[in-house]
């Protein structure tokens, strides 16, 4: 009997081989997919930010929710088949979020009151690689990324202290109606305007009002120090591993080892 080609006796080799093109490959036709994969993430997230406003319609919020499971669930399923380890895959911590926020869809009675913390998969999507290699190859290791994930944590942070305060505080609390008094609570905070129109009650308010008031004043800060620090490069020196530079310098700071960072105005 003659000898079969083993690429015809292992079909699913096959299409990892084609799931590991799309997801790590080059092309355009993979460009192109990767594209449509962030698109649909990006519907997704905006999904998990009005999900609050669409409980009052619950037939389609369980439609589109399950919908939502397939969709990441087949593509976390891809991710995985397509790694070259999959256990080294398991091992990020983006990715048993992307898991809790699966199983937060699949499980929508039960674990409602944790589904503020899907907002987290827009964290997760603007921190992948996969976002950088496929919208920002130009801005990859930039300061342009440095601002985009300090604005991007600073927003979810918003949405993820919005969806707890909306969950635990709804109708216990004075002026507390609906989720955008959730919103505007959580932006008054967090800013340190405090009106006071609004007020968390207890030792249990006040400590989430403490919470919400220091992590926005430091996600703040530290999105204006992404945009007002000068510009540094990423170049590591060969002596000592430092890894930022300034864009014209010649010598090493931490080791004063002569640098040759490459000018690409030139």
């Amino acid at each position: 009997m003659a000898p079969t080609d083993a690429s015809e006796d292992k079909p699913g080799l096959r299409l990892r081989a084609r799931l590991r093109a799309l997801y790590h490959g080059g092309s355009q036709t993979a460009v192109r997919f990767r594209l449509g994969v962030l698109i649909v993430d990006l519907l997704i997230v905006a999904f998990f930010i009005a999900a609050p406003l669409l409980r009052d319609q619950p037939l389609a919020f369980y439609v589109i929710d399950y919908v939502i499971a397939a969709i990441l669930a087949a593509d976390l399923a891809a991710r995985a088949w397509c790694y070259s380890d999959p256990k080294d895959w398991l091992k990020k911590p983006i990715v048993w979020v992307d898991l809790f926020i699966l199983l937060t869809l699949l499980f929508p009675a039960w674990l409602f009151n944790l589904g503020f913390l899907r907002v987290l998969r827009l964290w997760t999507l603007i921190n992948s690689e996969f976002f950088w290699r496929t919208i920002g190859r130009r801005y990859d290791d930039t300061r342009v990324e440095e601002i985009i994930k300090a604005l991007t944590a600073l927003v979810t942070f918003v949405f993820v202290a919005t969806g707890f305060v909306y969950t635990s505080f709804l109708g216990k609390t004075e002026g507390l109606e609906g989720w955008v008094d959730a919103l505007y609570f959580t932006v008054t905070s967090l800013t340190t305007t405090g009106y006071g129109d609004i007020l968390l009650p207890g030792a249990w308010g006040r400590i989430v009002s403490i919470v919400i008031m220091l992590a926005g004043v430091t996600l703040f800060v530290r999105l204006g120090q992404t945009l007002l620090r000068p510009h540094k490069v990423r170049y590591p020196c060969e002596r000592c591993g430092l890894q930022v530079h300034d864009p014209d310098a010649v010598h090493c700071k931490a080791c004063g080892d002569i640098l040759c960072i490459p000018d690409e105005g030139r």
